[in-house]
C-alpha cells in the first residue's frame, strides 16, 4: 500500500504535466460556433414543439370556443381599476353591461346599435402624442 502511494506521488508530477500538454488553448472562434450551434438547436426545438402543439390545440374544442360566432366583445370602457362599461353583441342584440369588483351587472339592453348615439373622439384628445405636440407648443 505504501509502494502504491510512494509511486503515484512520483508518477503524478509527469501525469499533470502531460495532462497540461494535452489541454488545446481557447479558442474565441471555436466556442462561439459551439454557442450558435446551441442556440440554434434551442430555438428549433421550440419552433417543433410550437408547431406541434399547435396542430394539437386545433383538434380541441377549447380552440373552437376562442372564435365564438354568437358572442362579441364590440367595445369596452375603463372608468377606473376593476370598473368598466362593457358593449356585448349577443346573438343580435346588445347589451350594456358594468363590470366592477362585485361582478357584472344588466345596465340595458339594446334592440338595434342605431339607438346608441355614437360620438366620435377626436384624436388629438386621446392620443400622448397629441397632448406632448400641444405641451410642446405651449411652452
Amino acid at each position: 500500500m505504501k509502494r502504491a502511494a510512494s509511486a503515484l506521488l512520483v508518477i503524478l508530477p509527469s501525469i499533470v504535466s502531460a495532462a497540461e500538454s494535452s489541454v488545446p488553448e481557447f479558442s474565441f472562434l471555436a466556442s462561439f460556433l459551439q454557442m450558435i450551434a446551441a442556440l440554434a438547436l434551442v430555438v428549433g426545438l421550440i419552433l417543433i414543439t410550437w408547431h406541434f402543439s399547435s396542430k394539437l390545440m386545433k383538434g380541441l374544442p377549447i380552440g373552437q370556443q376562442l372564435h365564438s360566432k354568437h358572442i362579441r366583445l364590440v367595445e369596452t370602457r375603463y372608468f377606473g381599476p376593476k370598473k368598466a362599461l362593457l358593449l356585448i353583441e349577443v346573438g343580435g342584440e346588445y347589451l350594456l353591461l358594468s363590470s366592477s369588483e362585485s361582478g357584472l351587472t344588466l345596465v340595458k339592453q339594446i334592440d338595434m346599435l342605431e339607438d346608441v348615439e355614437i360620438i366620435e373622439e377626436k384624436p388629438e384628445q386621446s392620443s400622448f402624442a397629441a397632448l406632448l405636440t400641444r405641451l410642446r407648443q405651449t411652452s
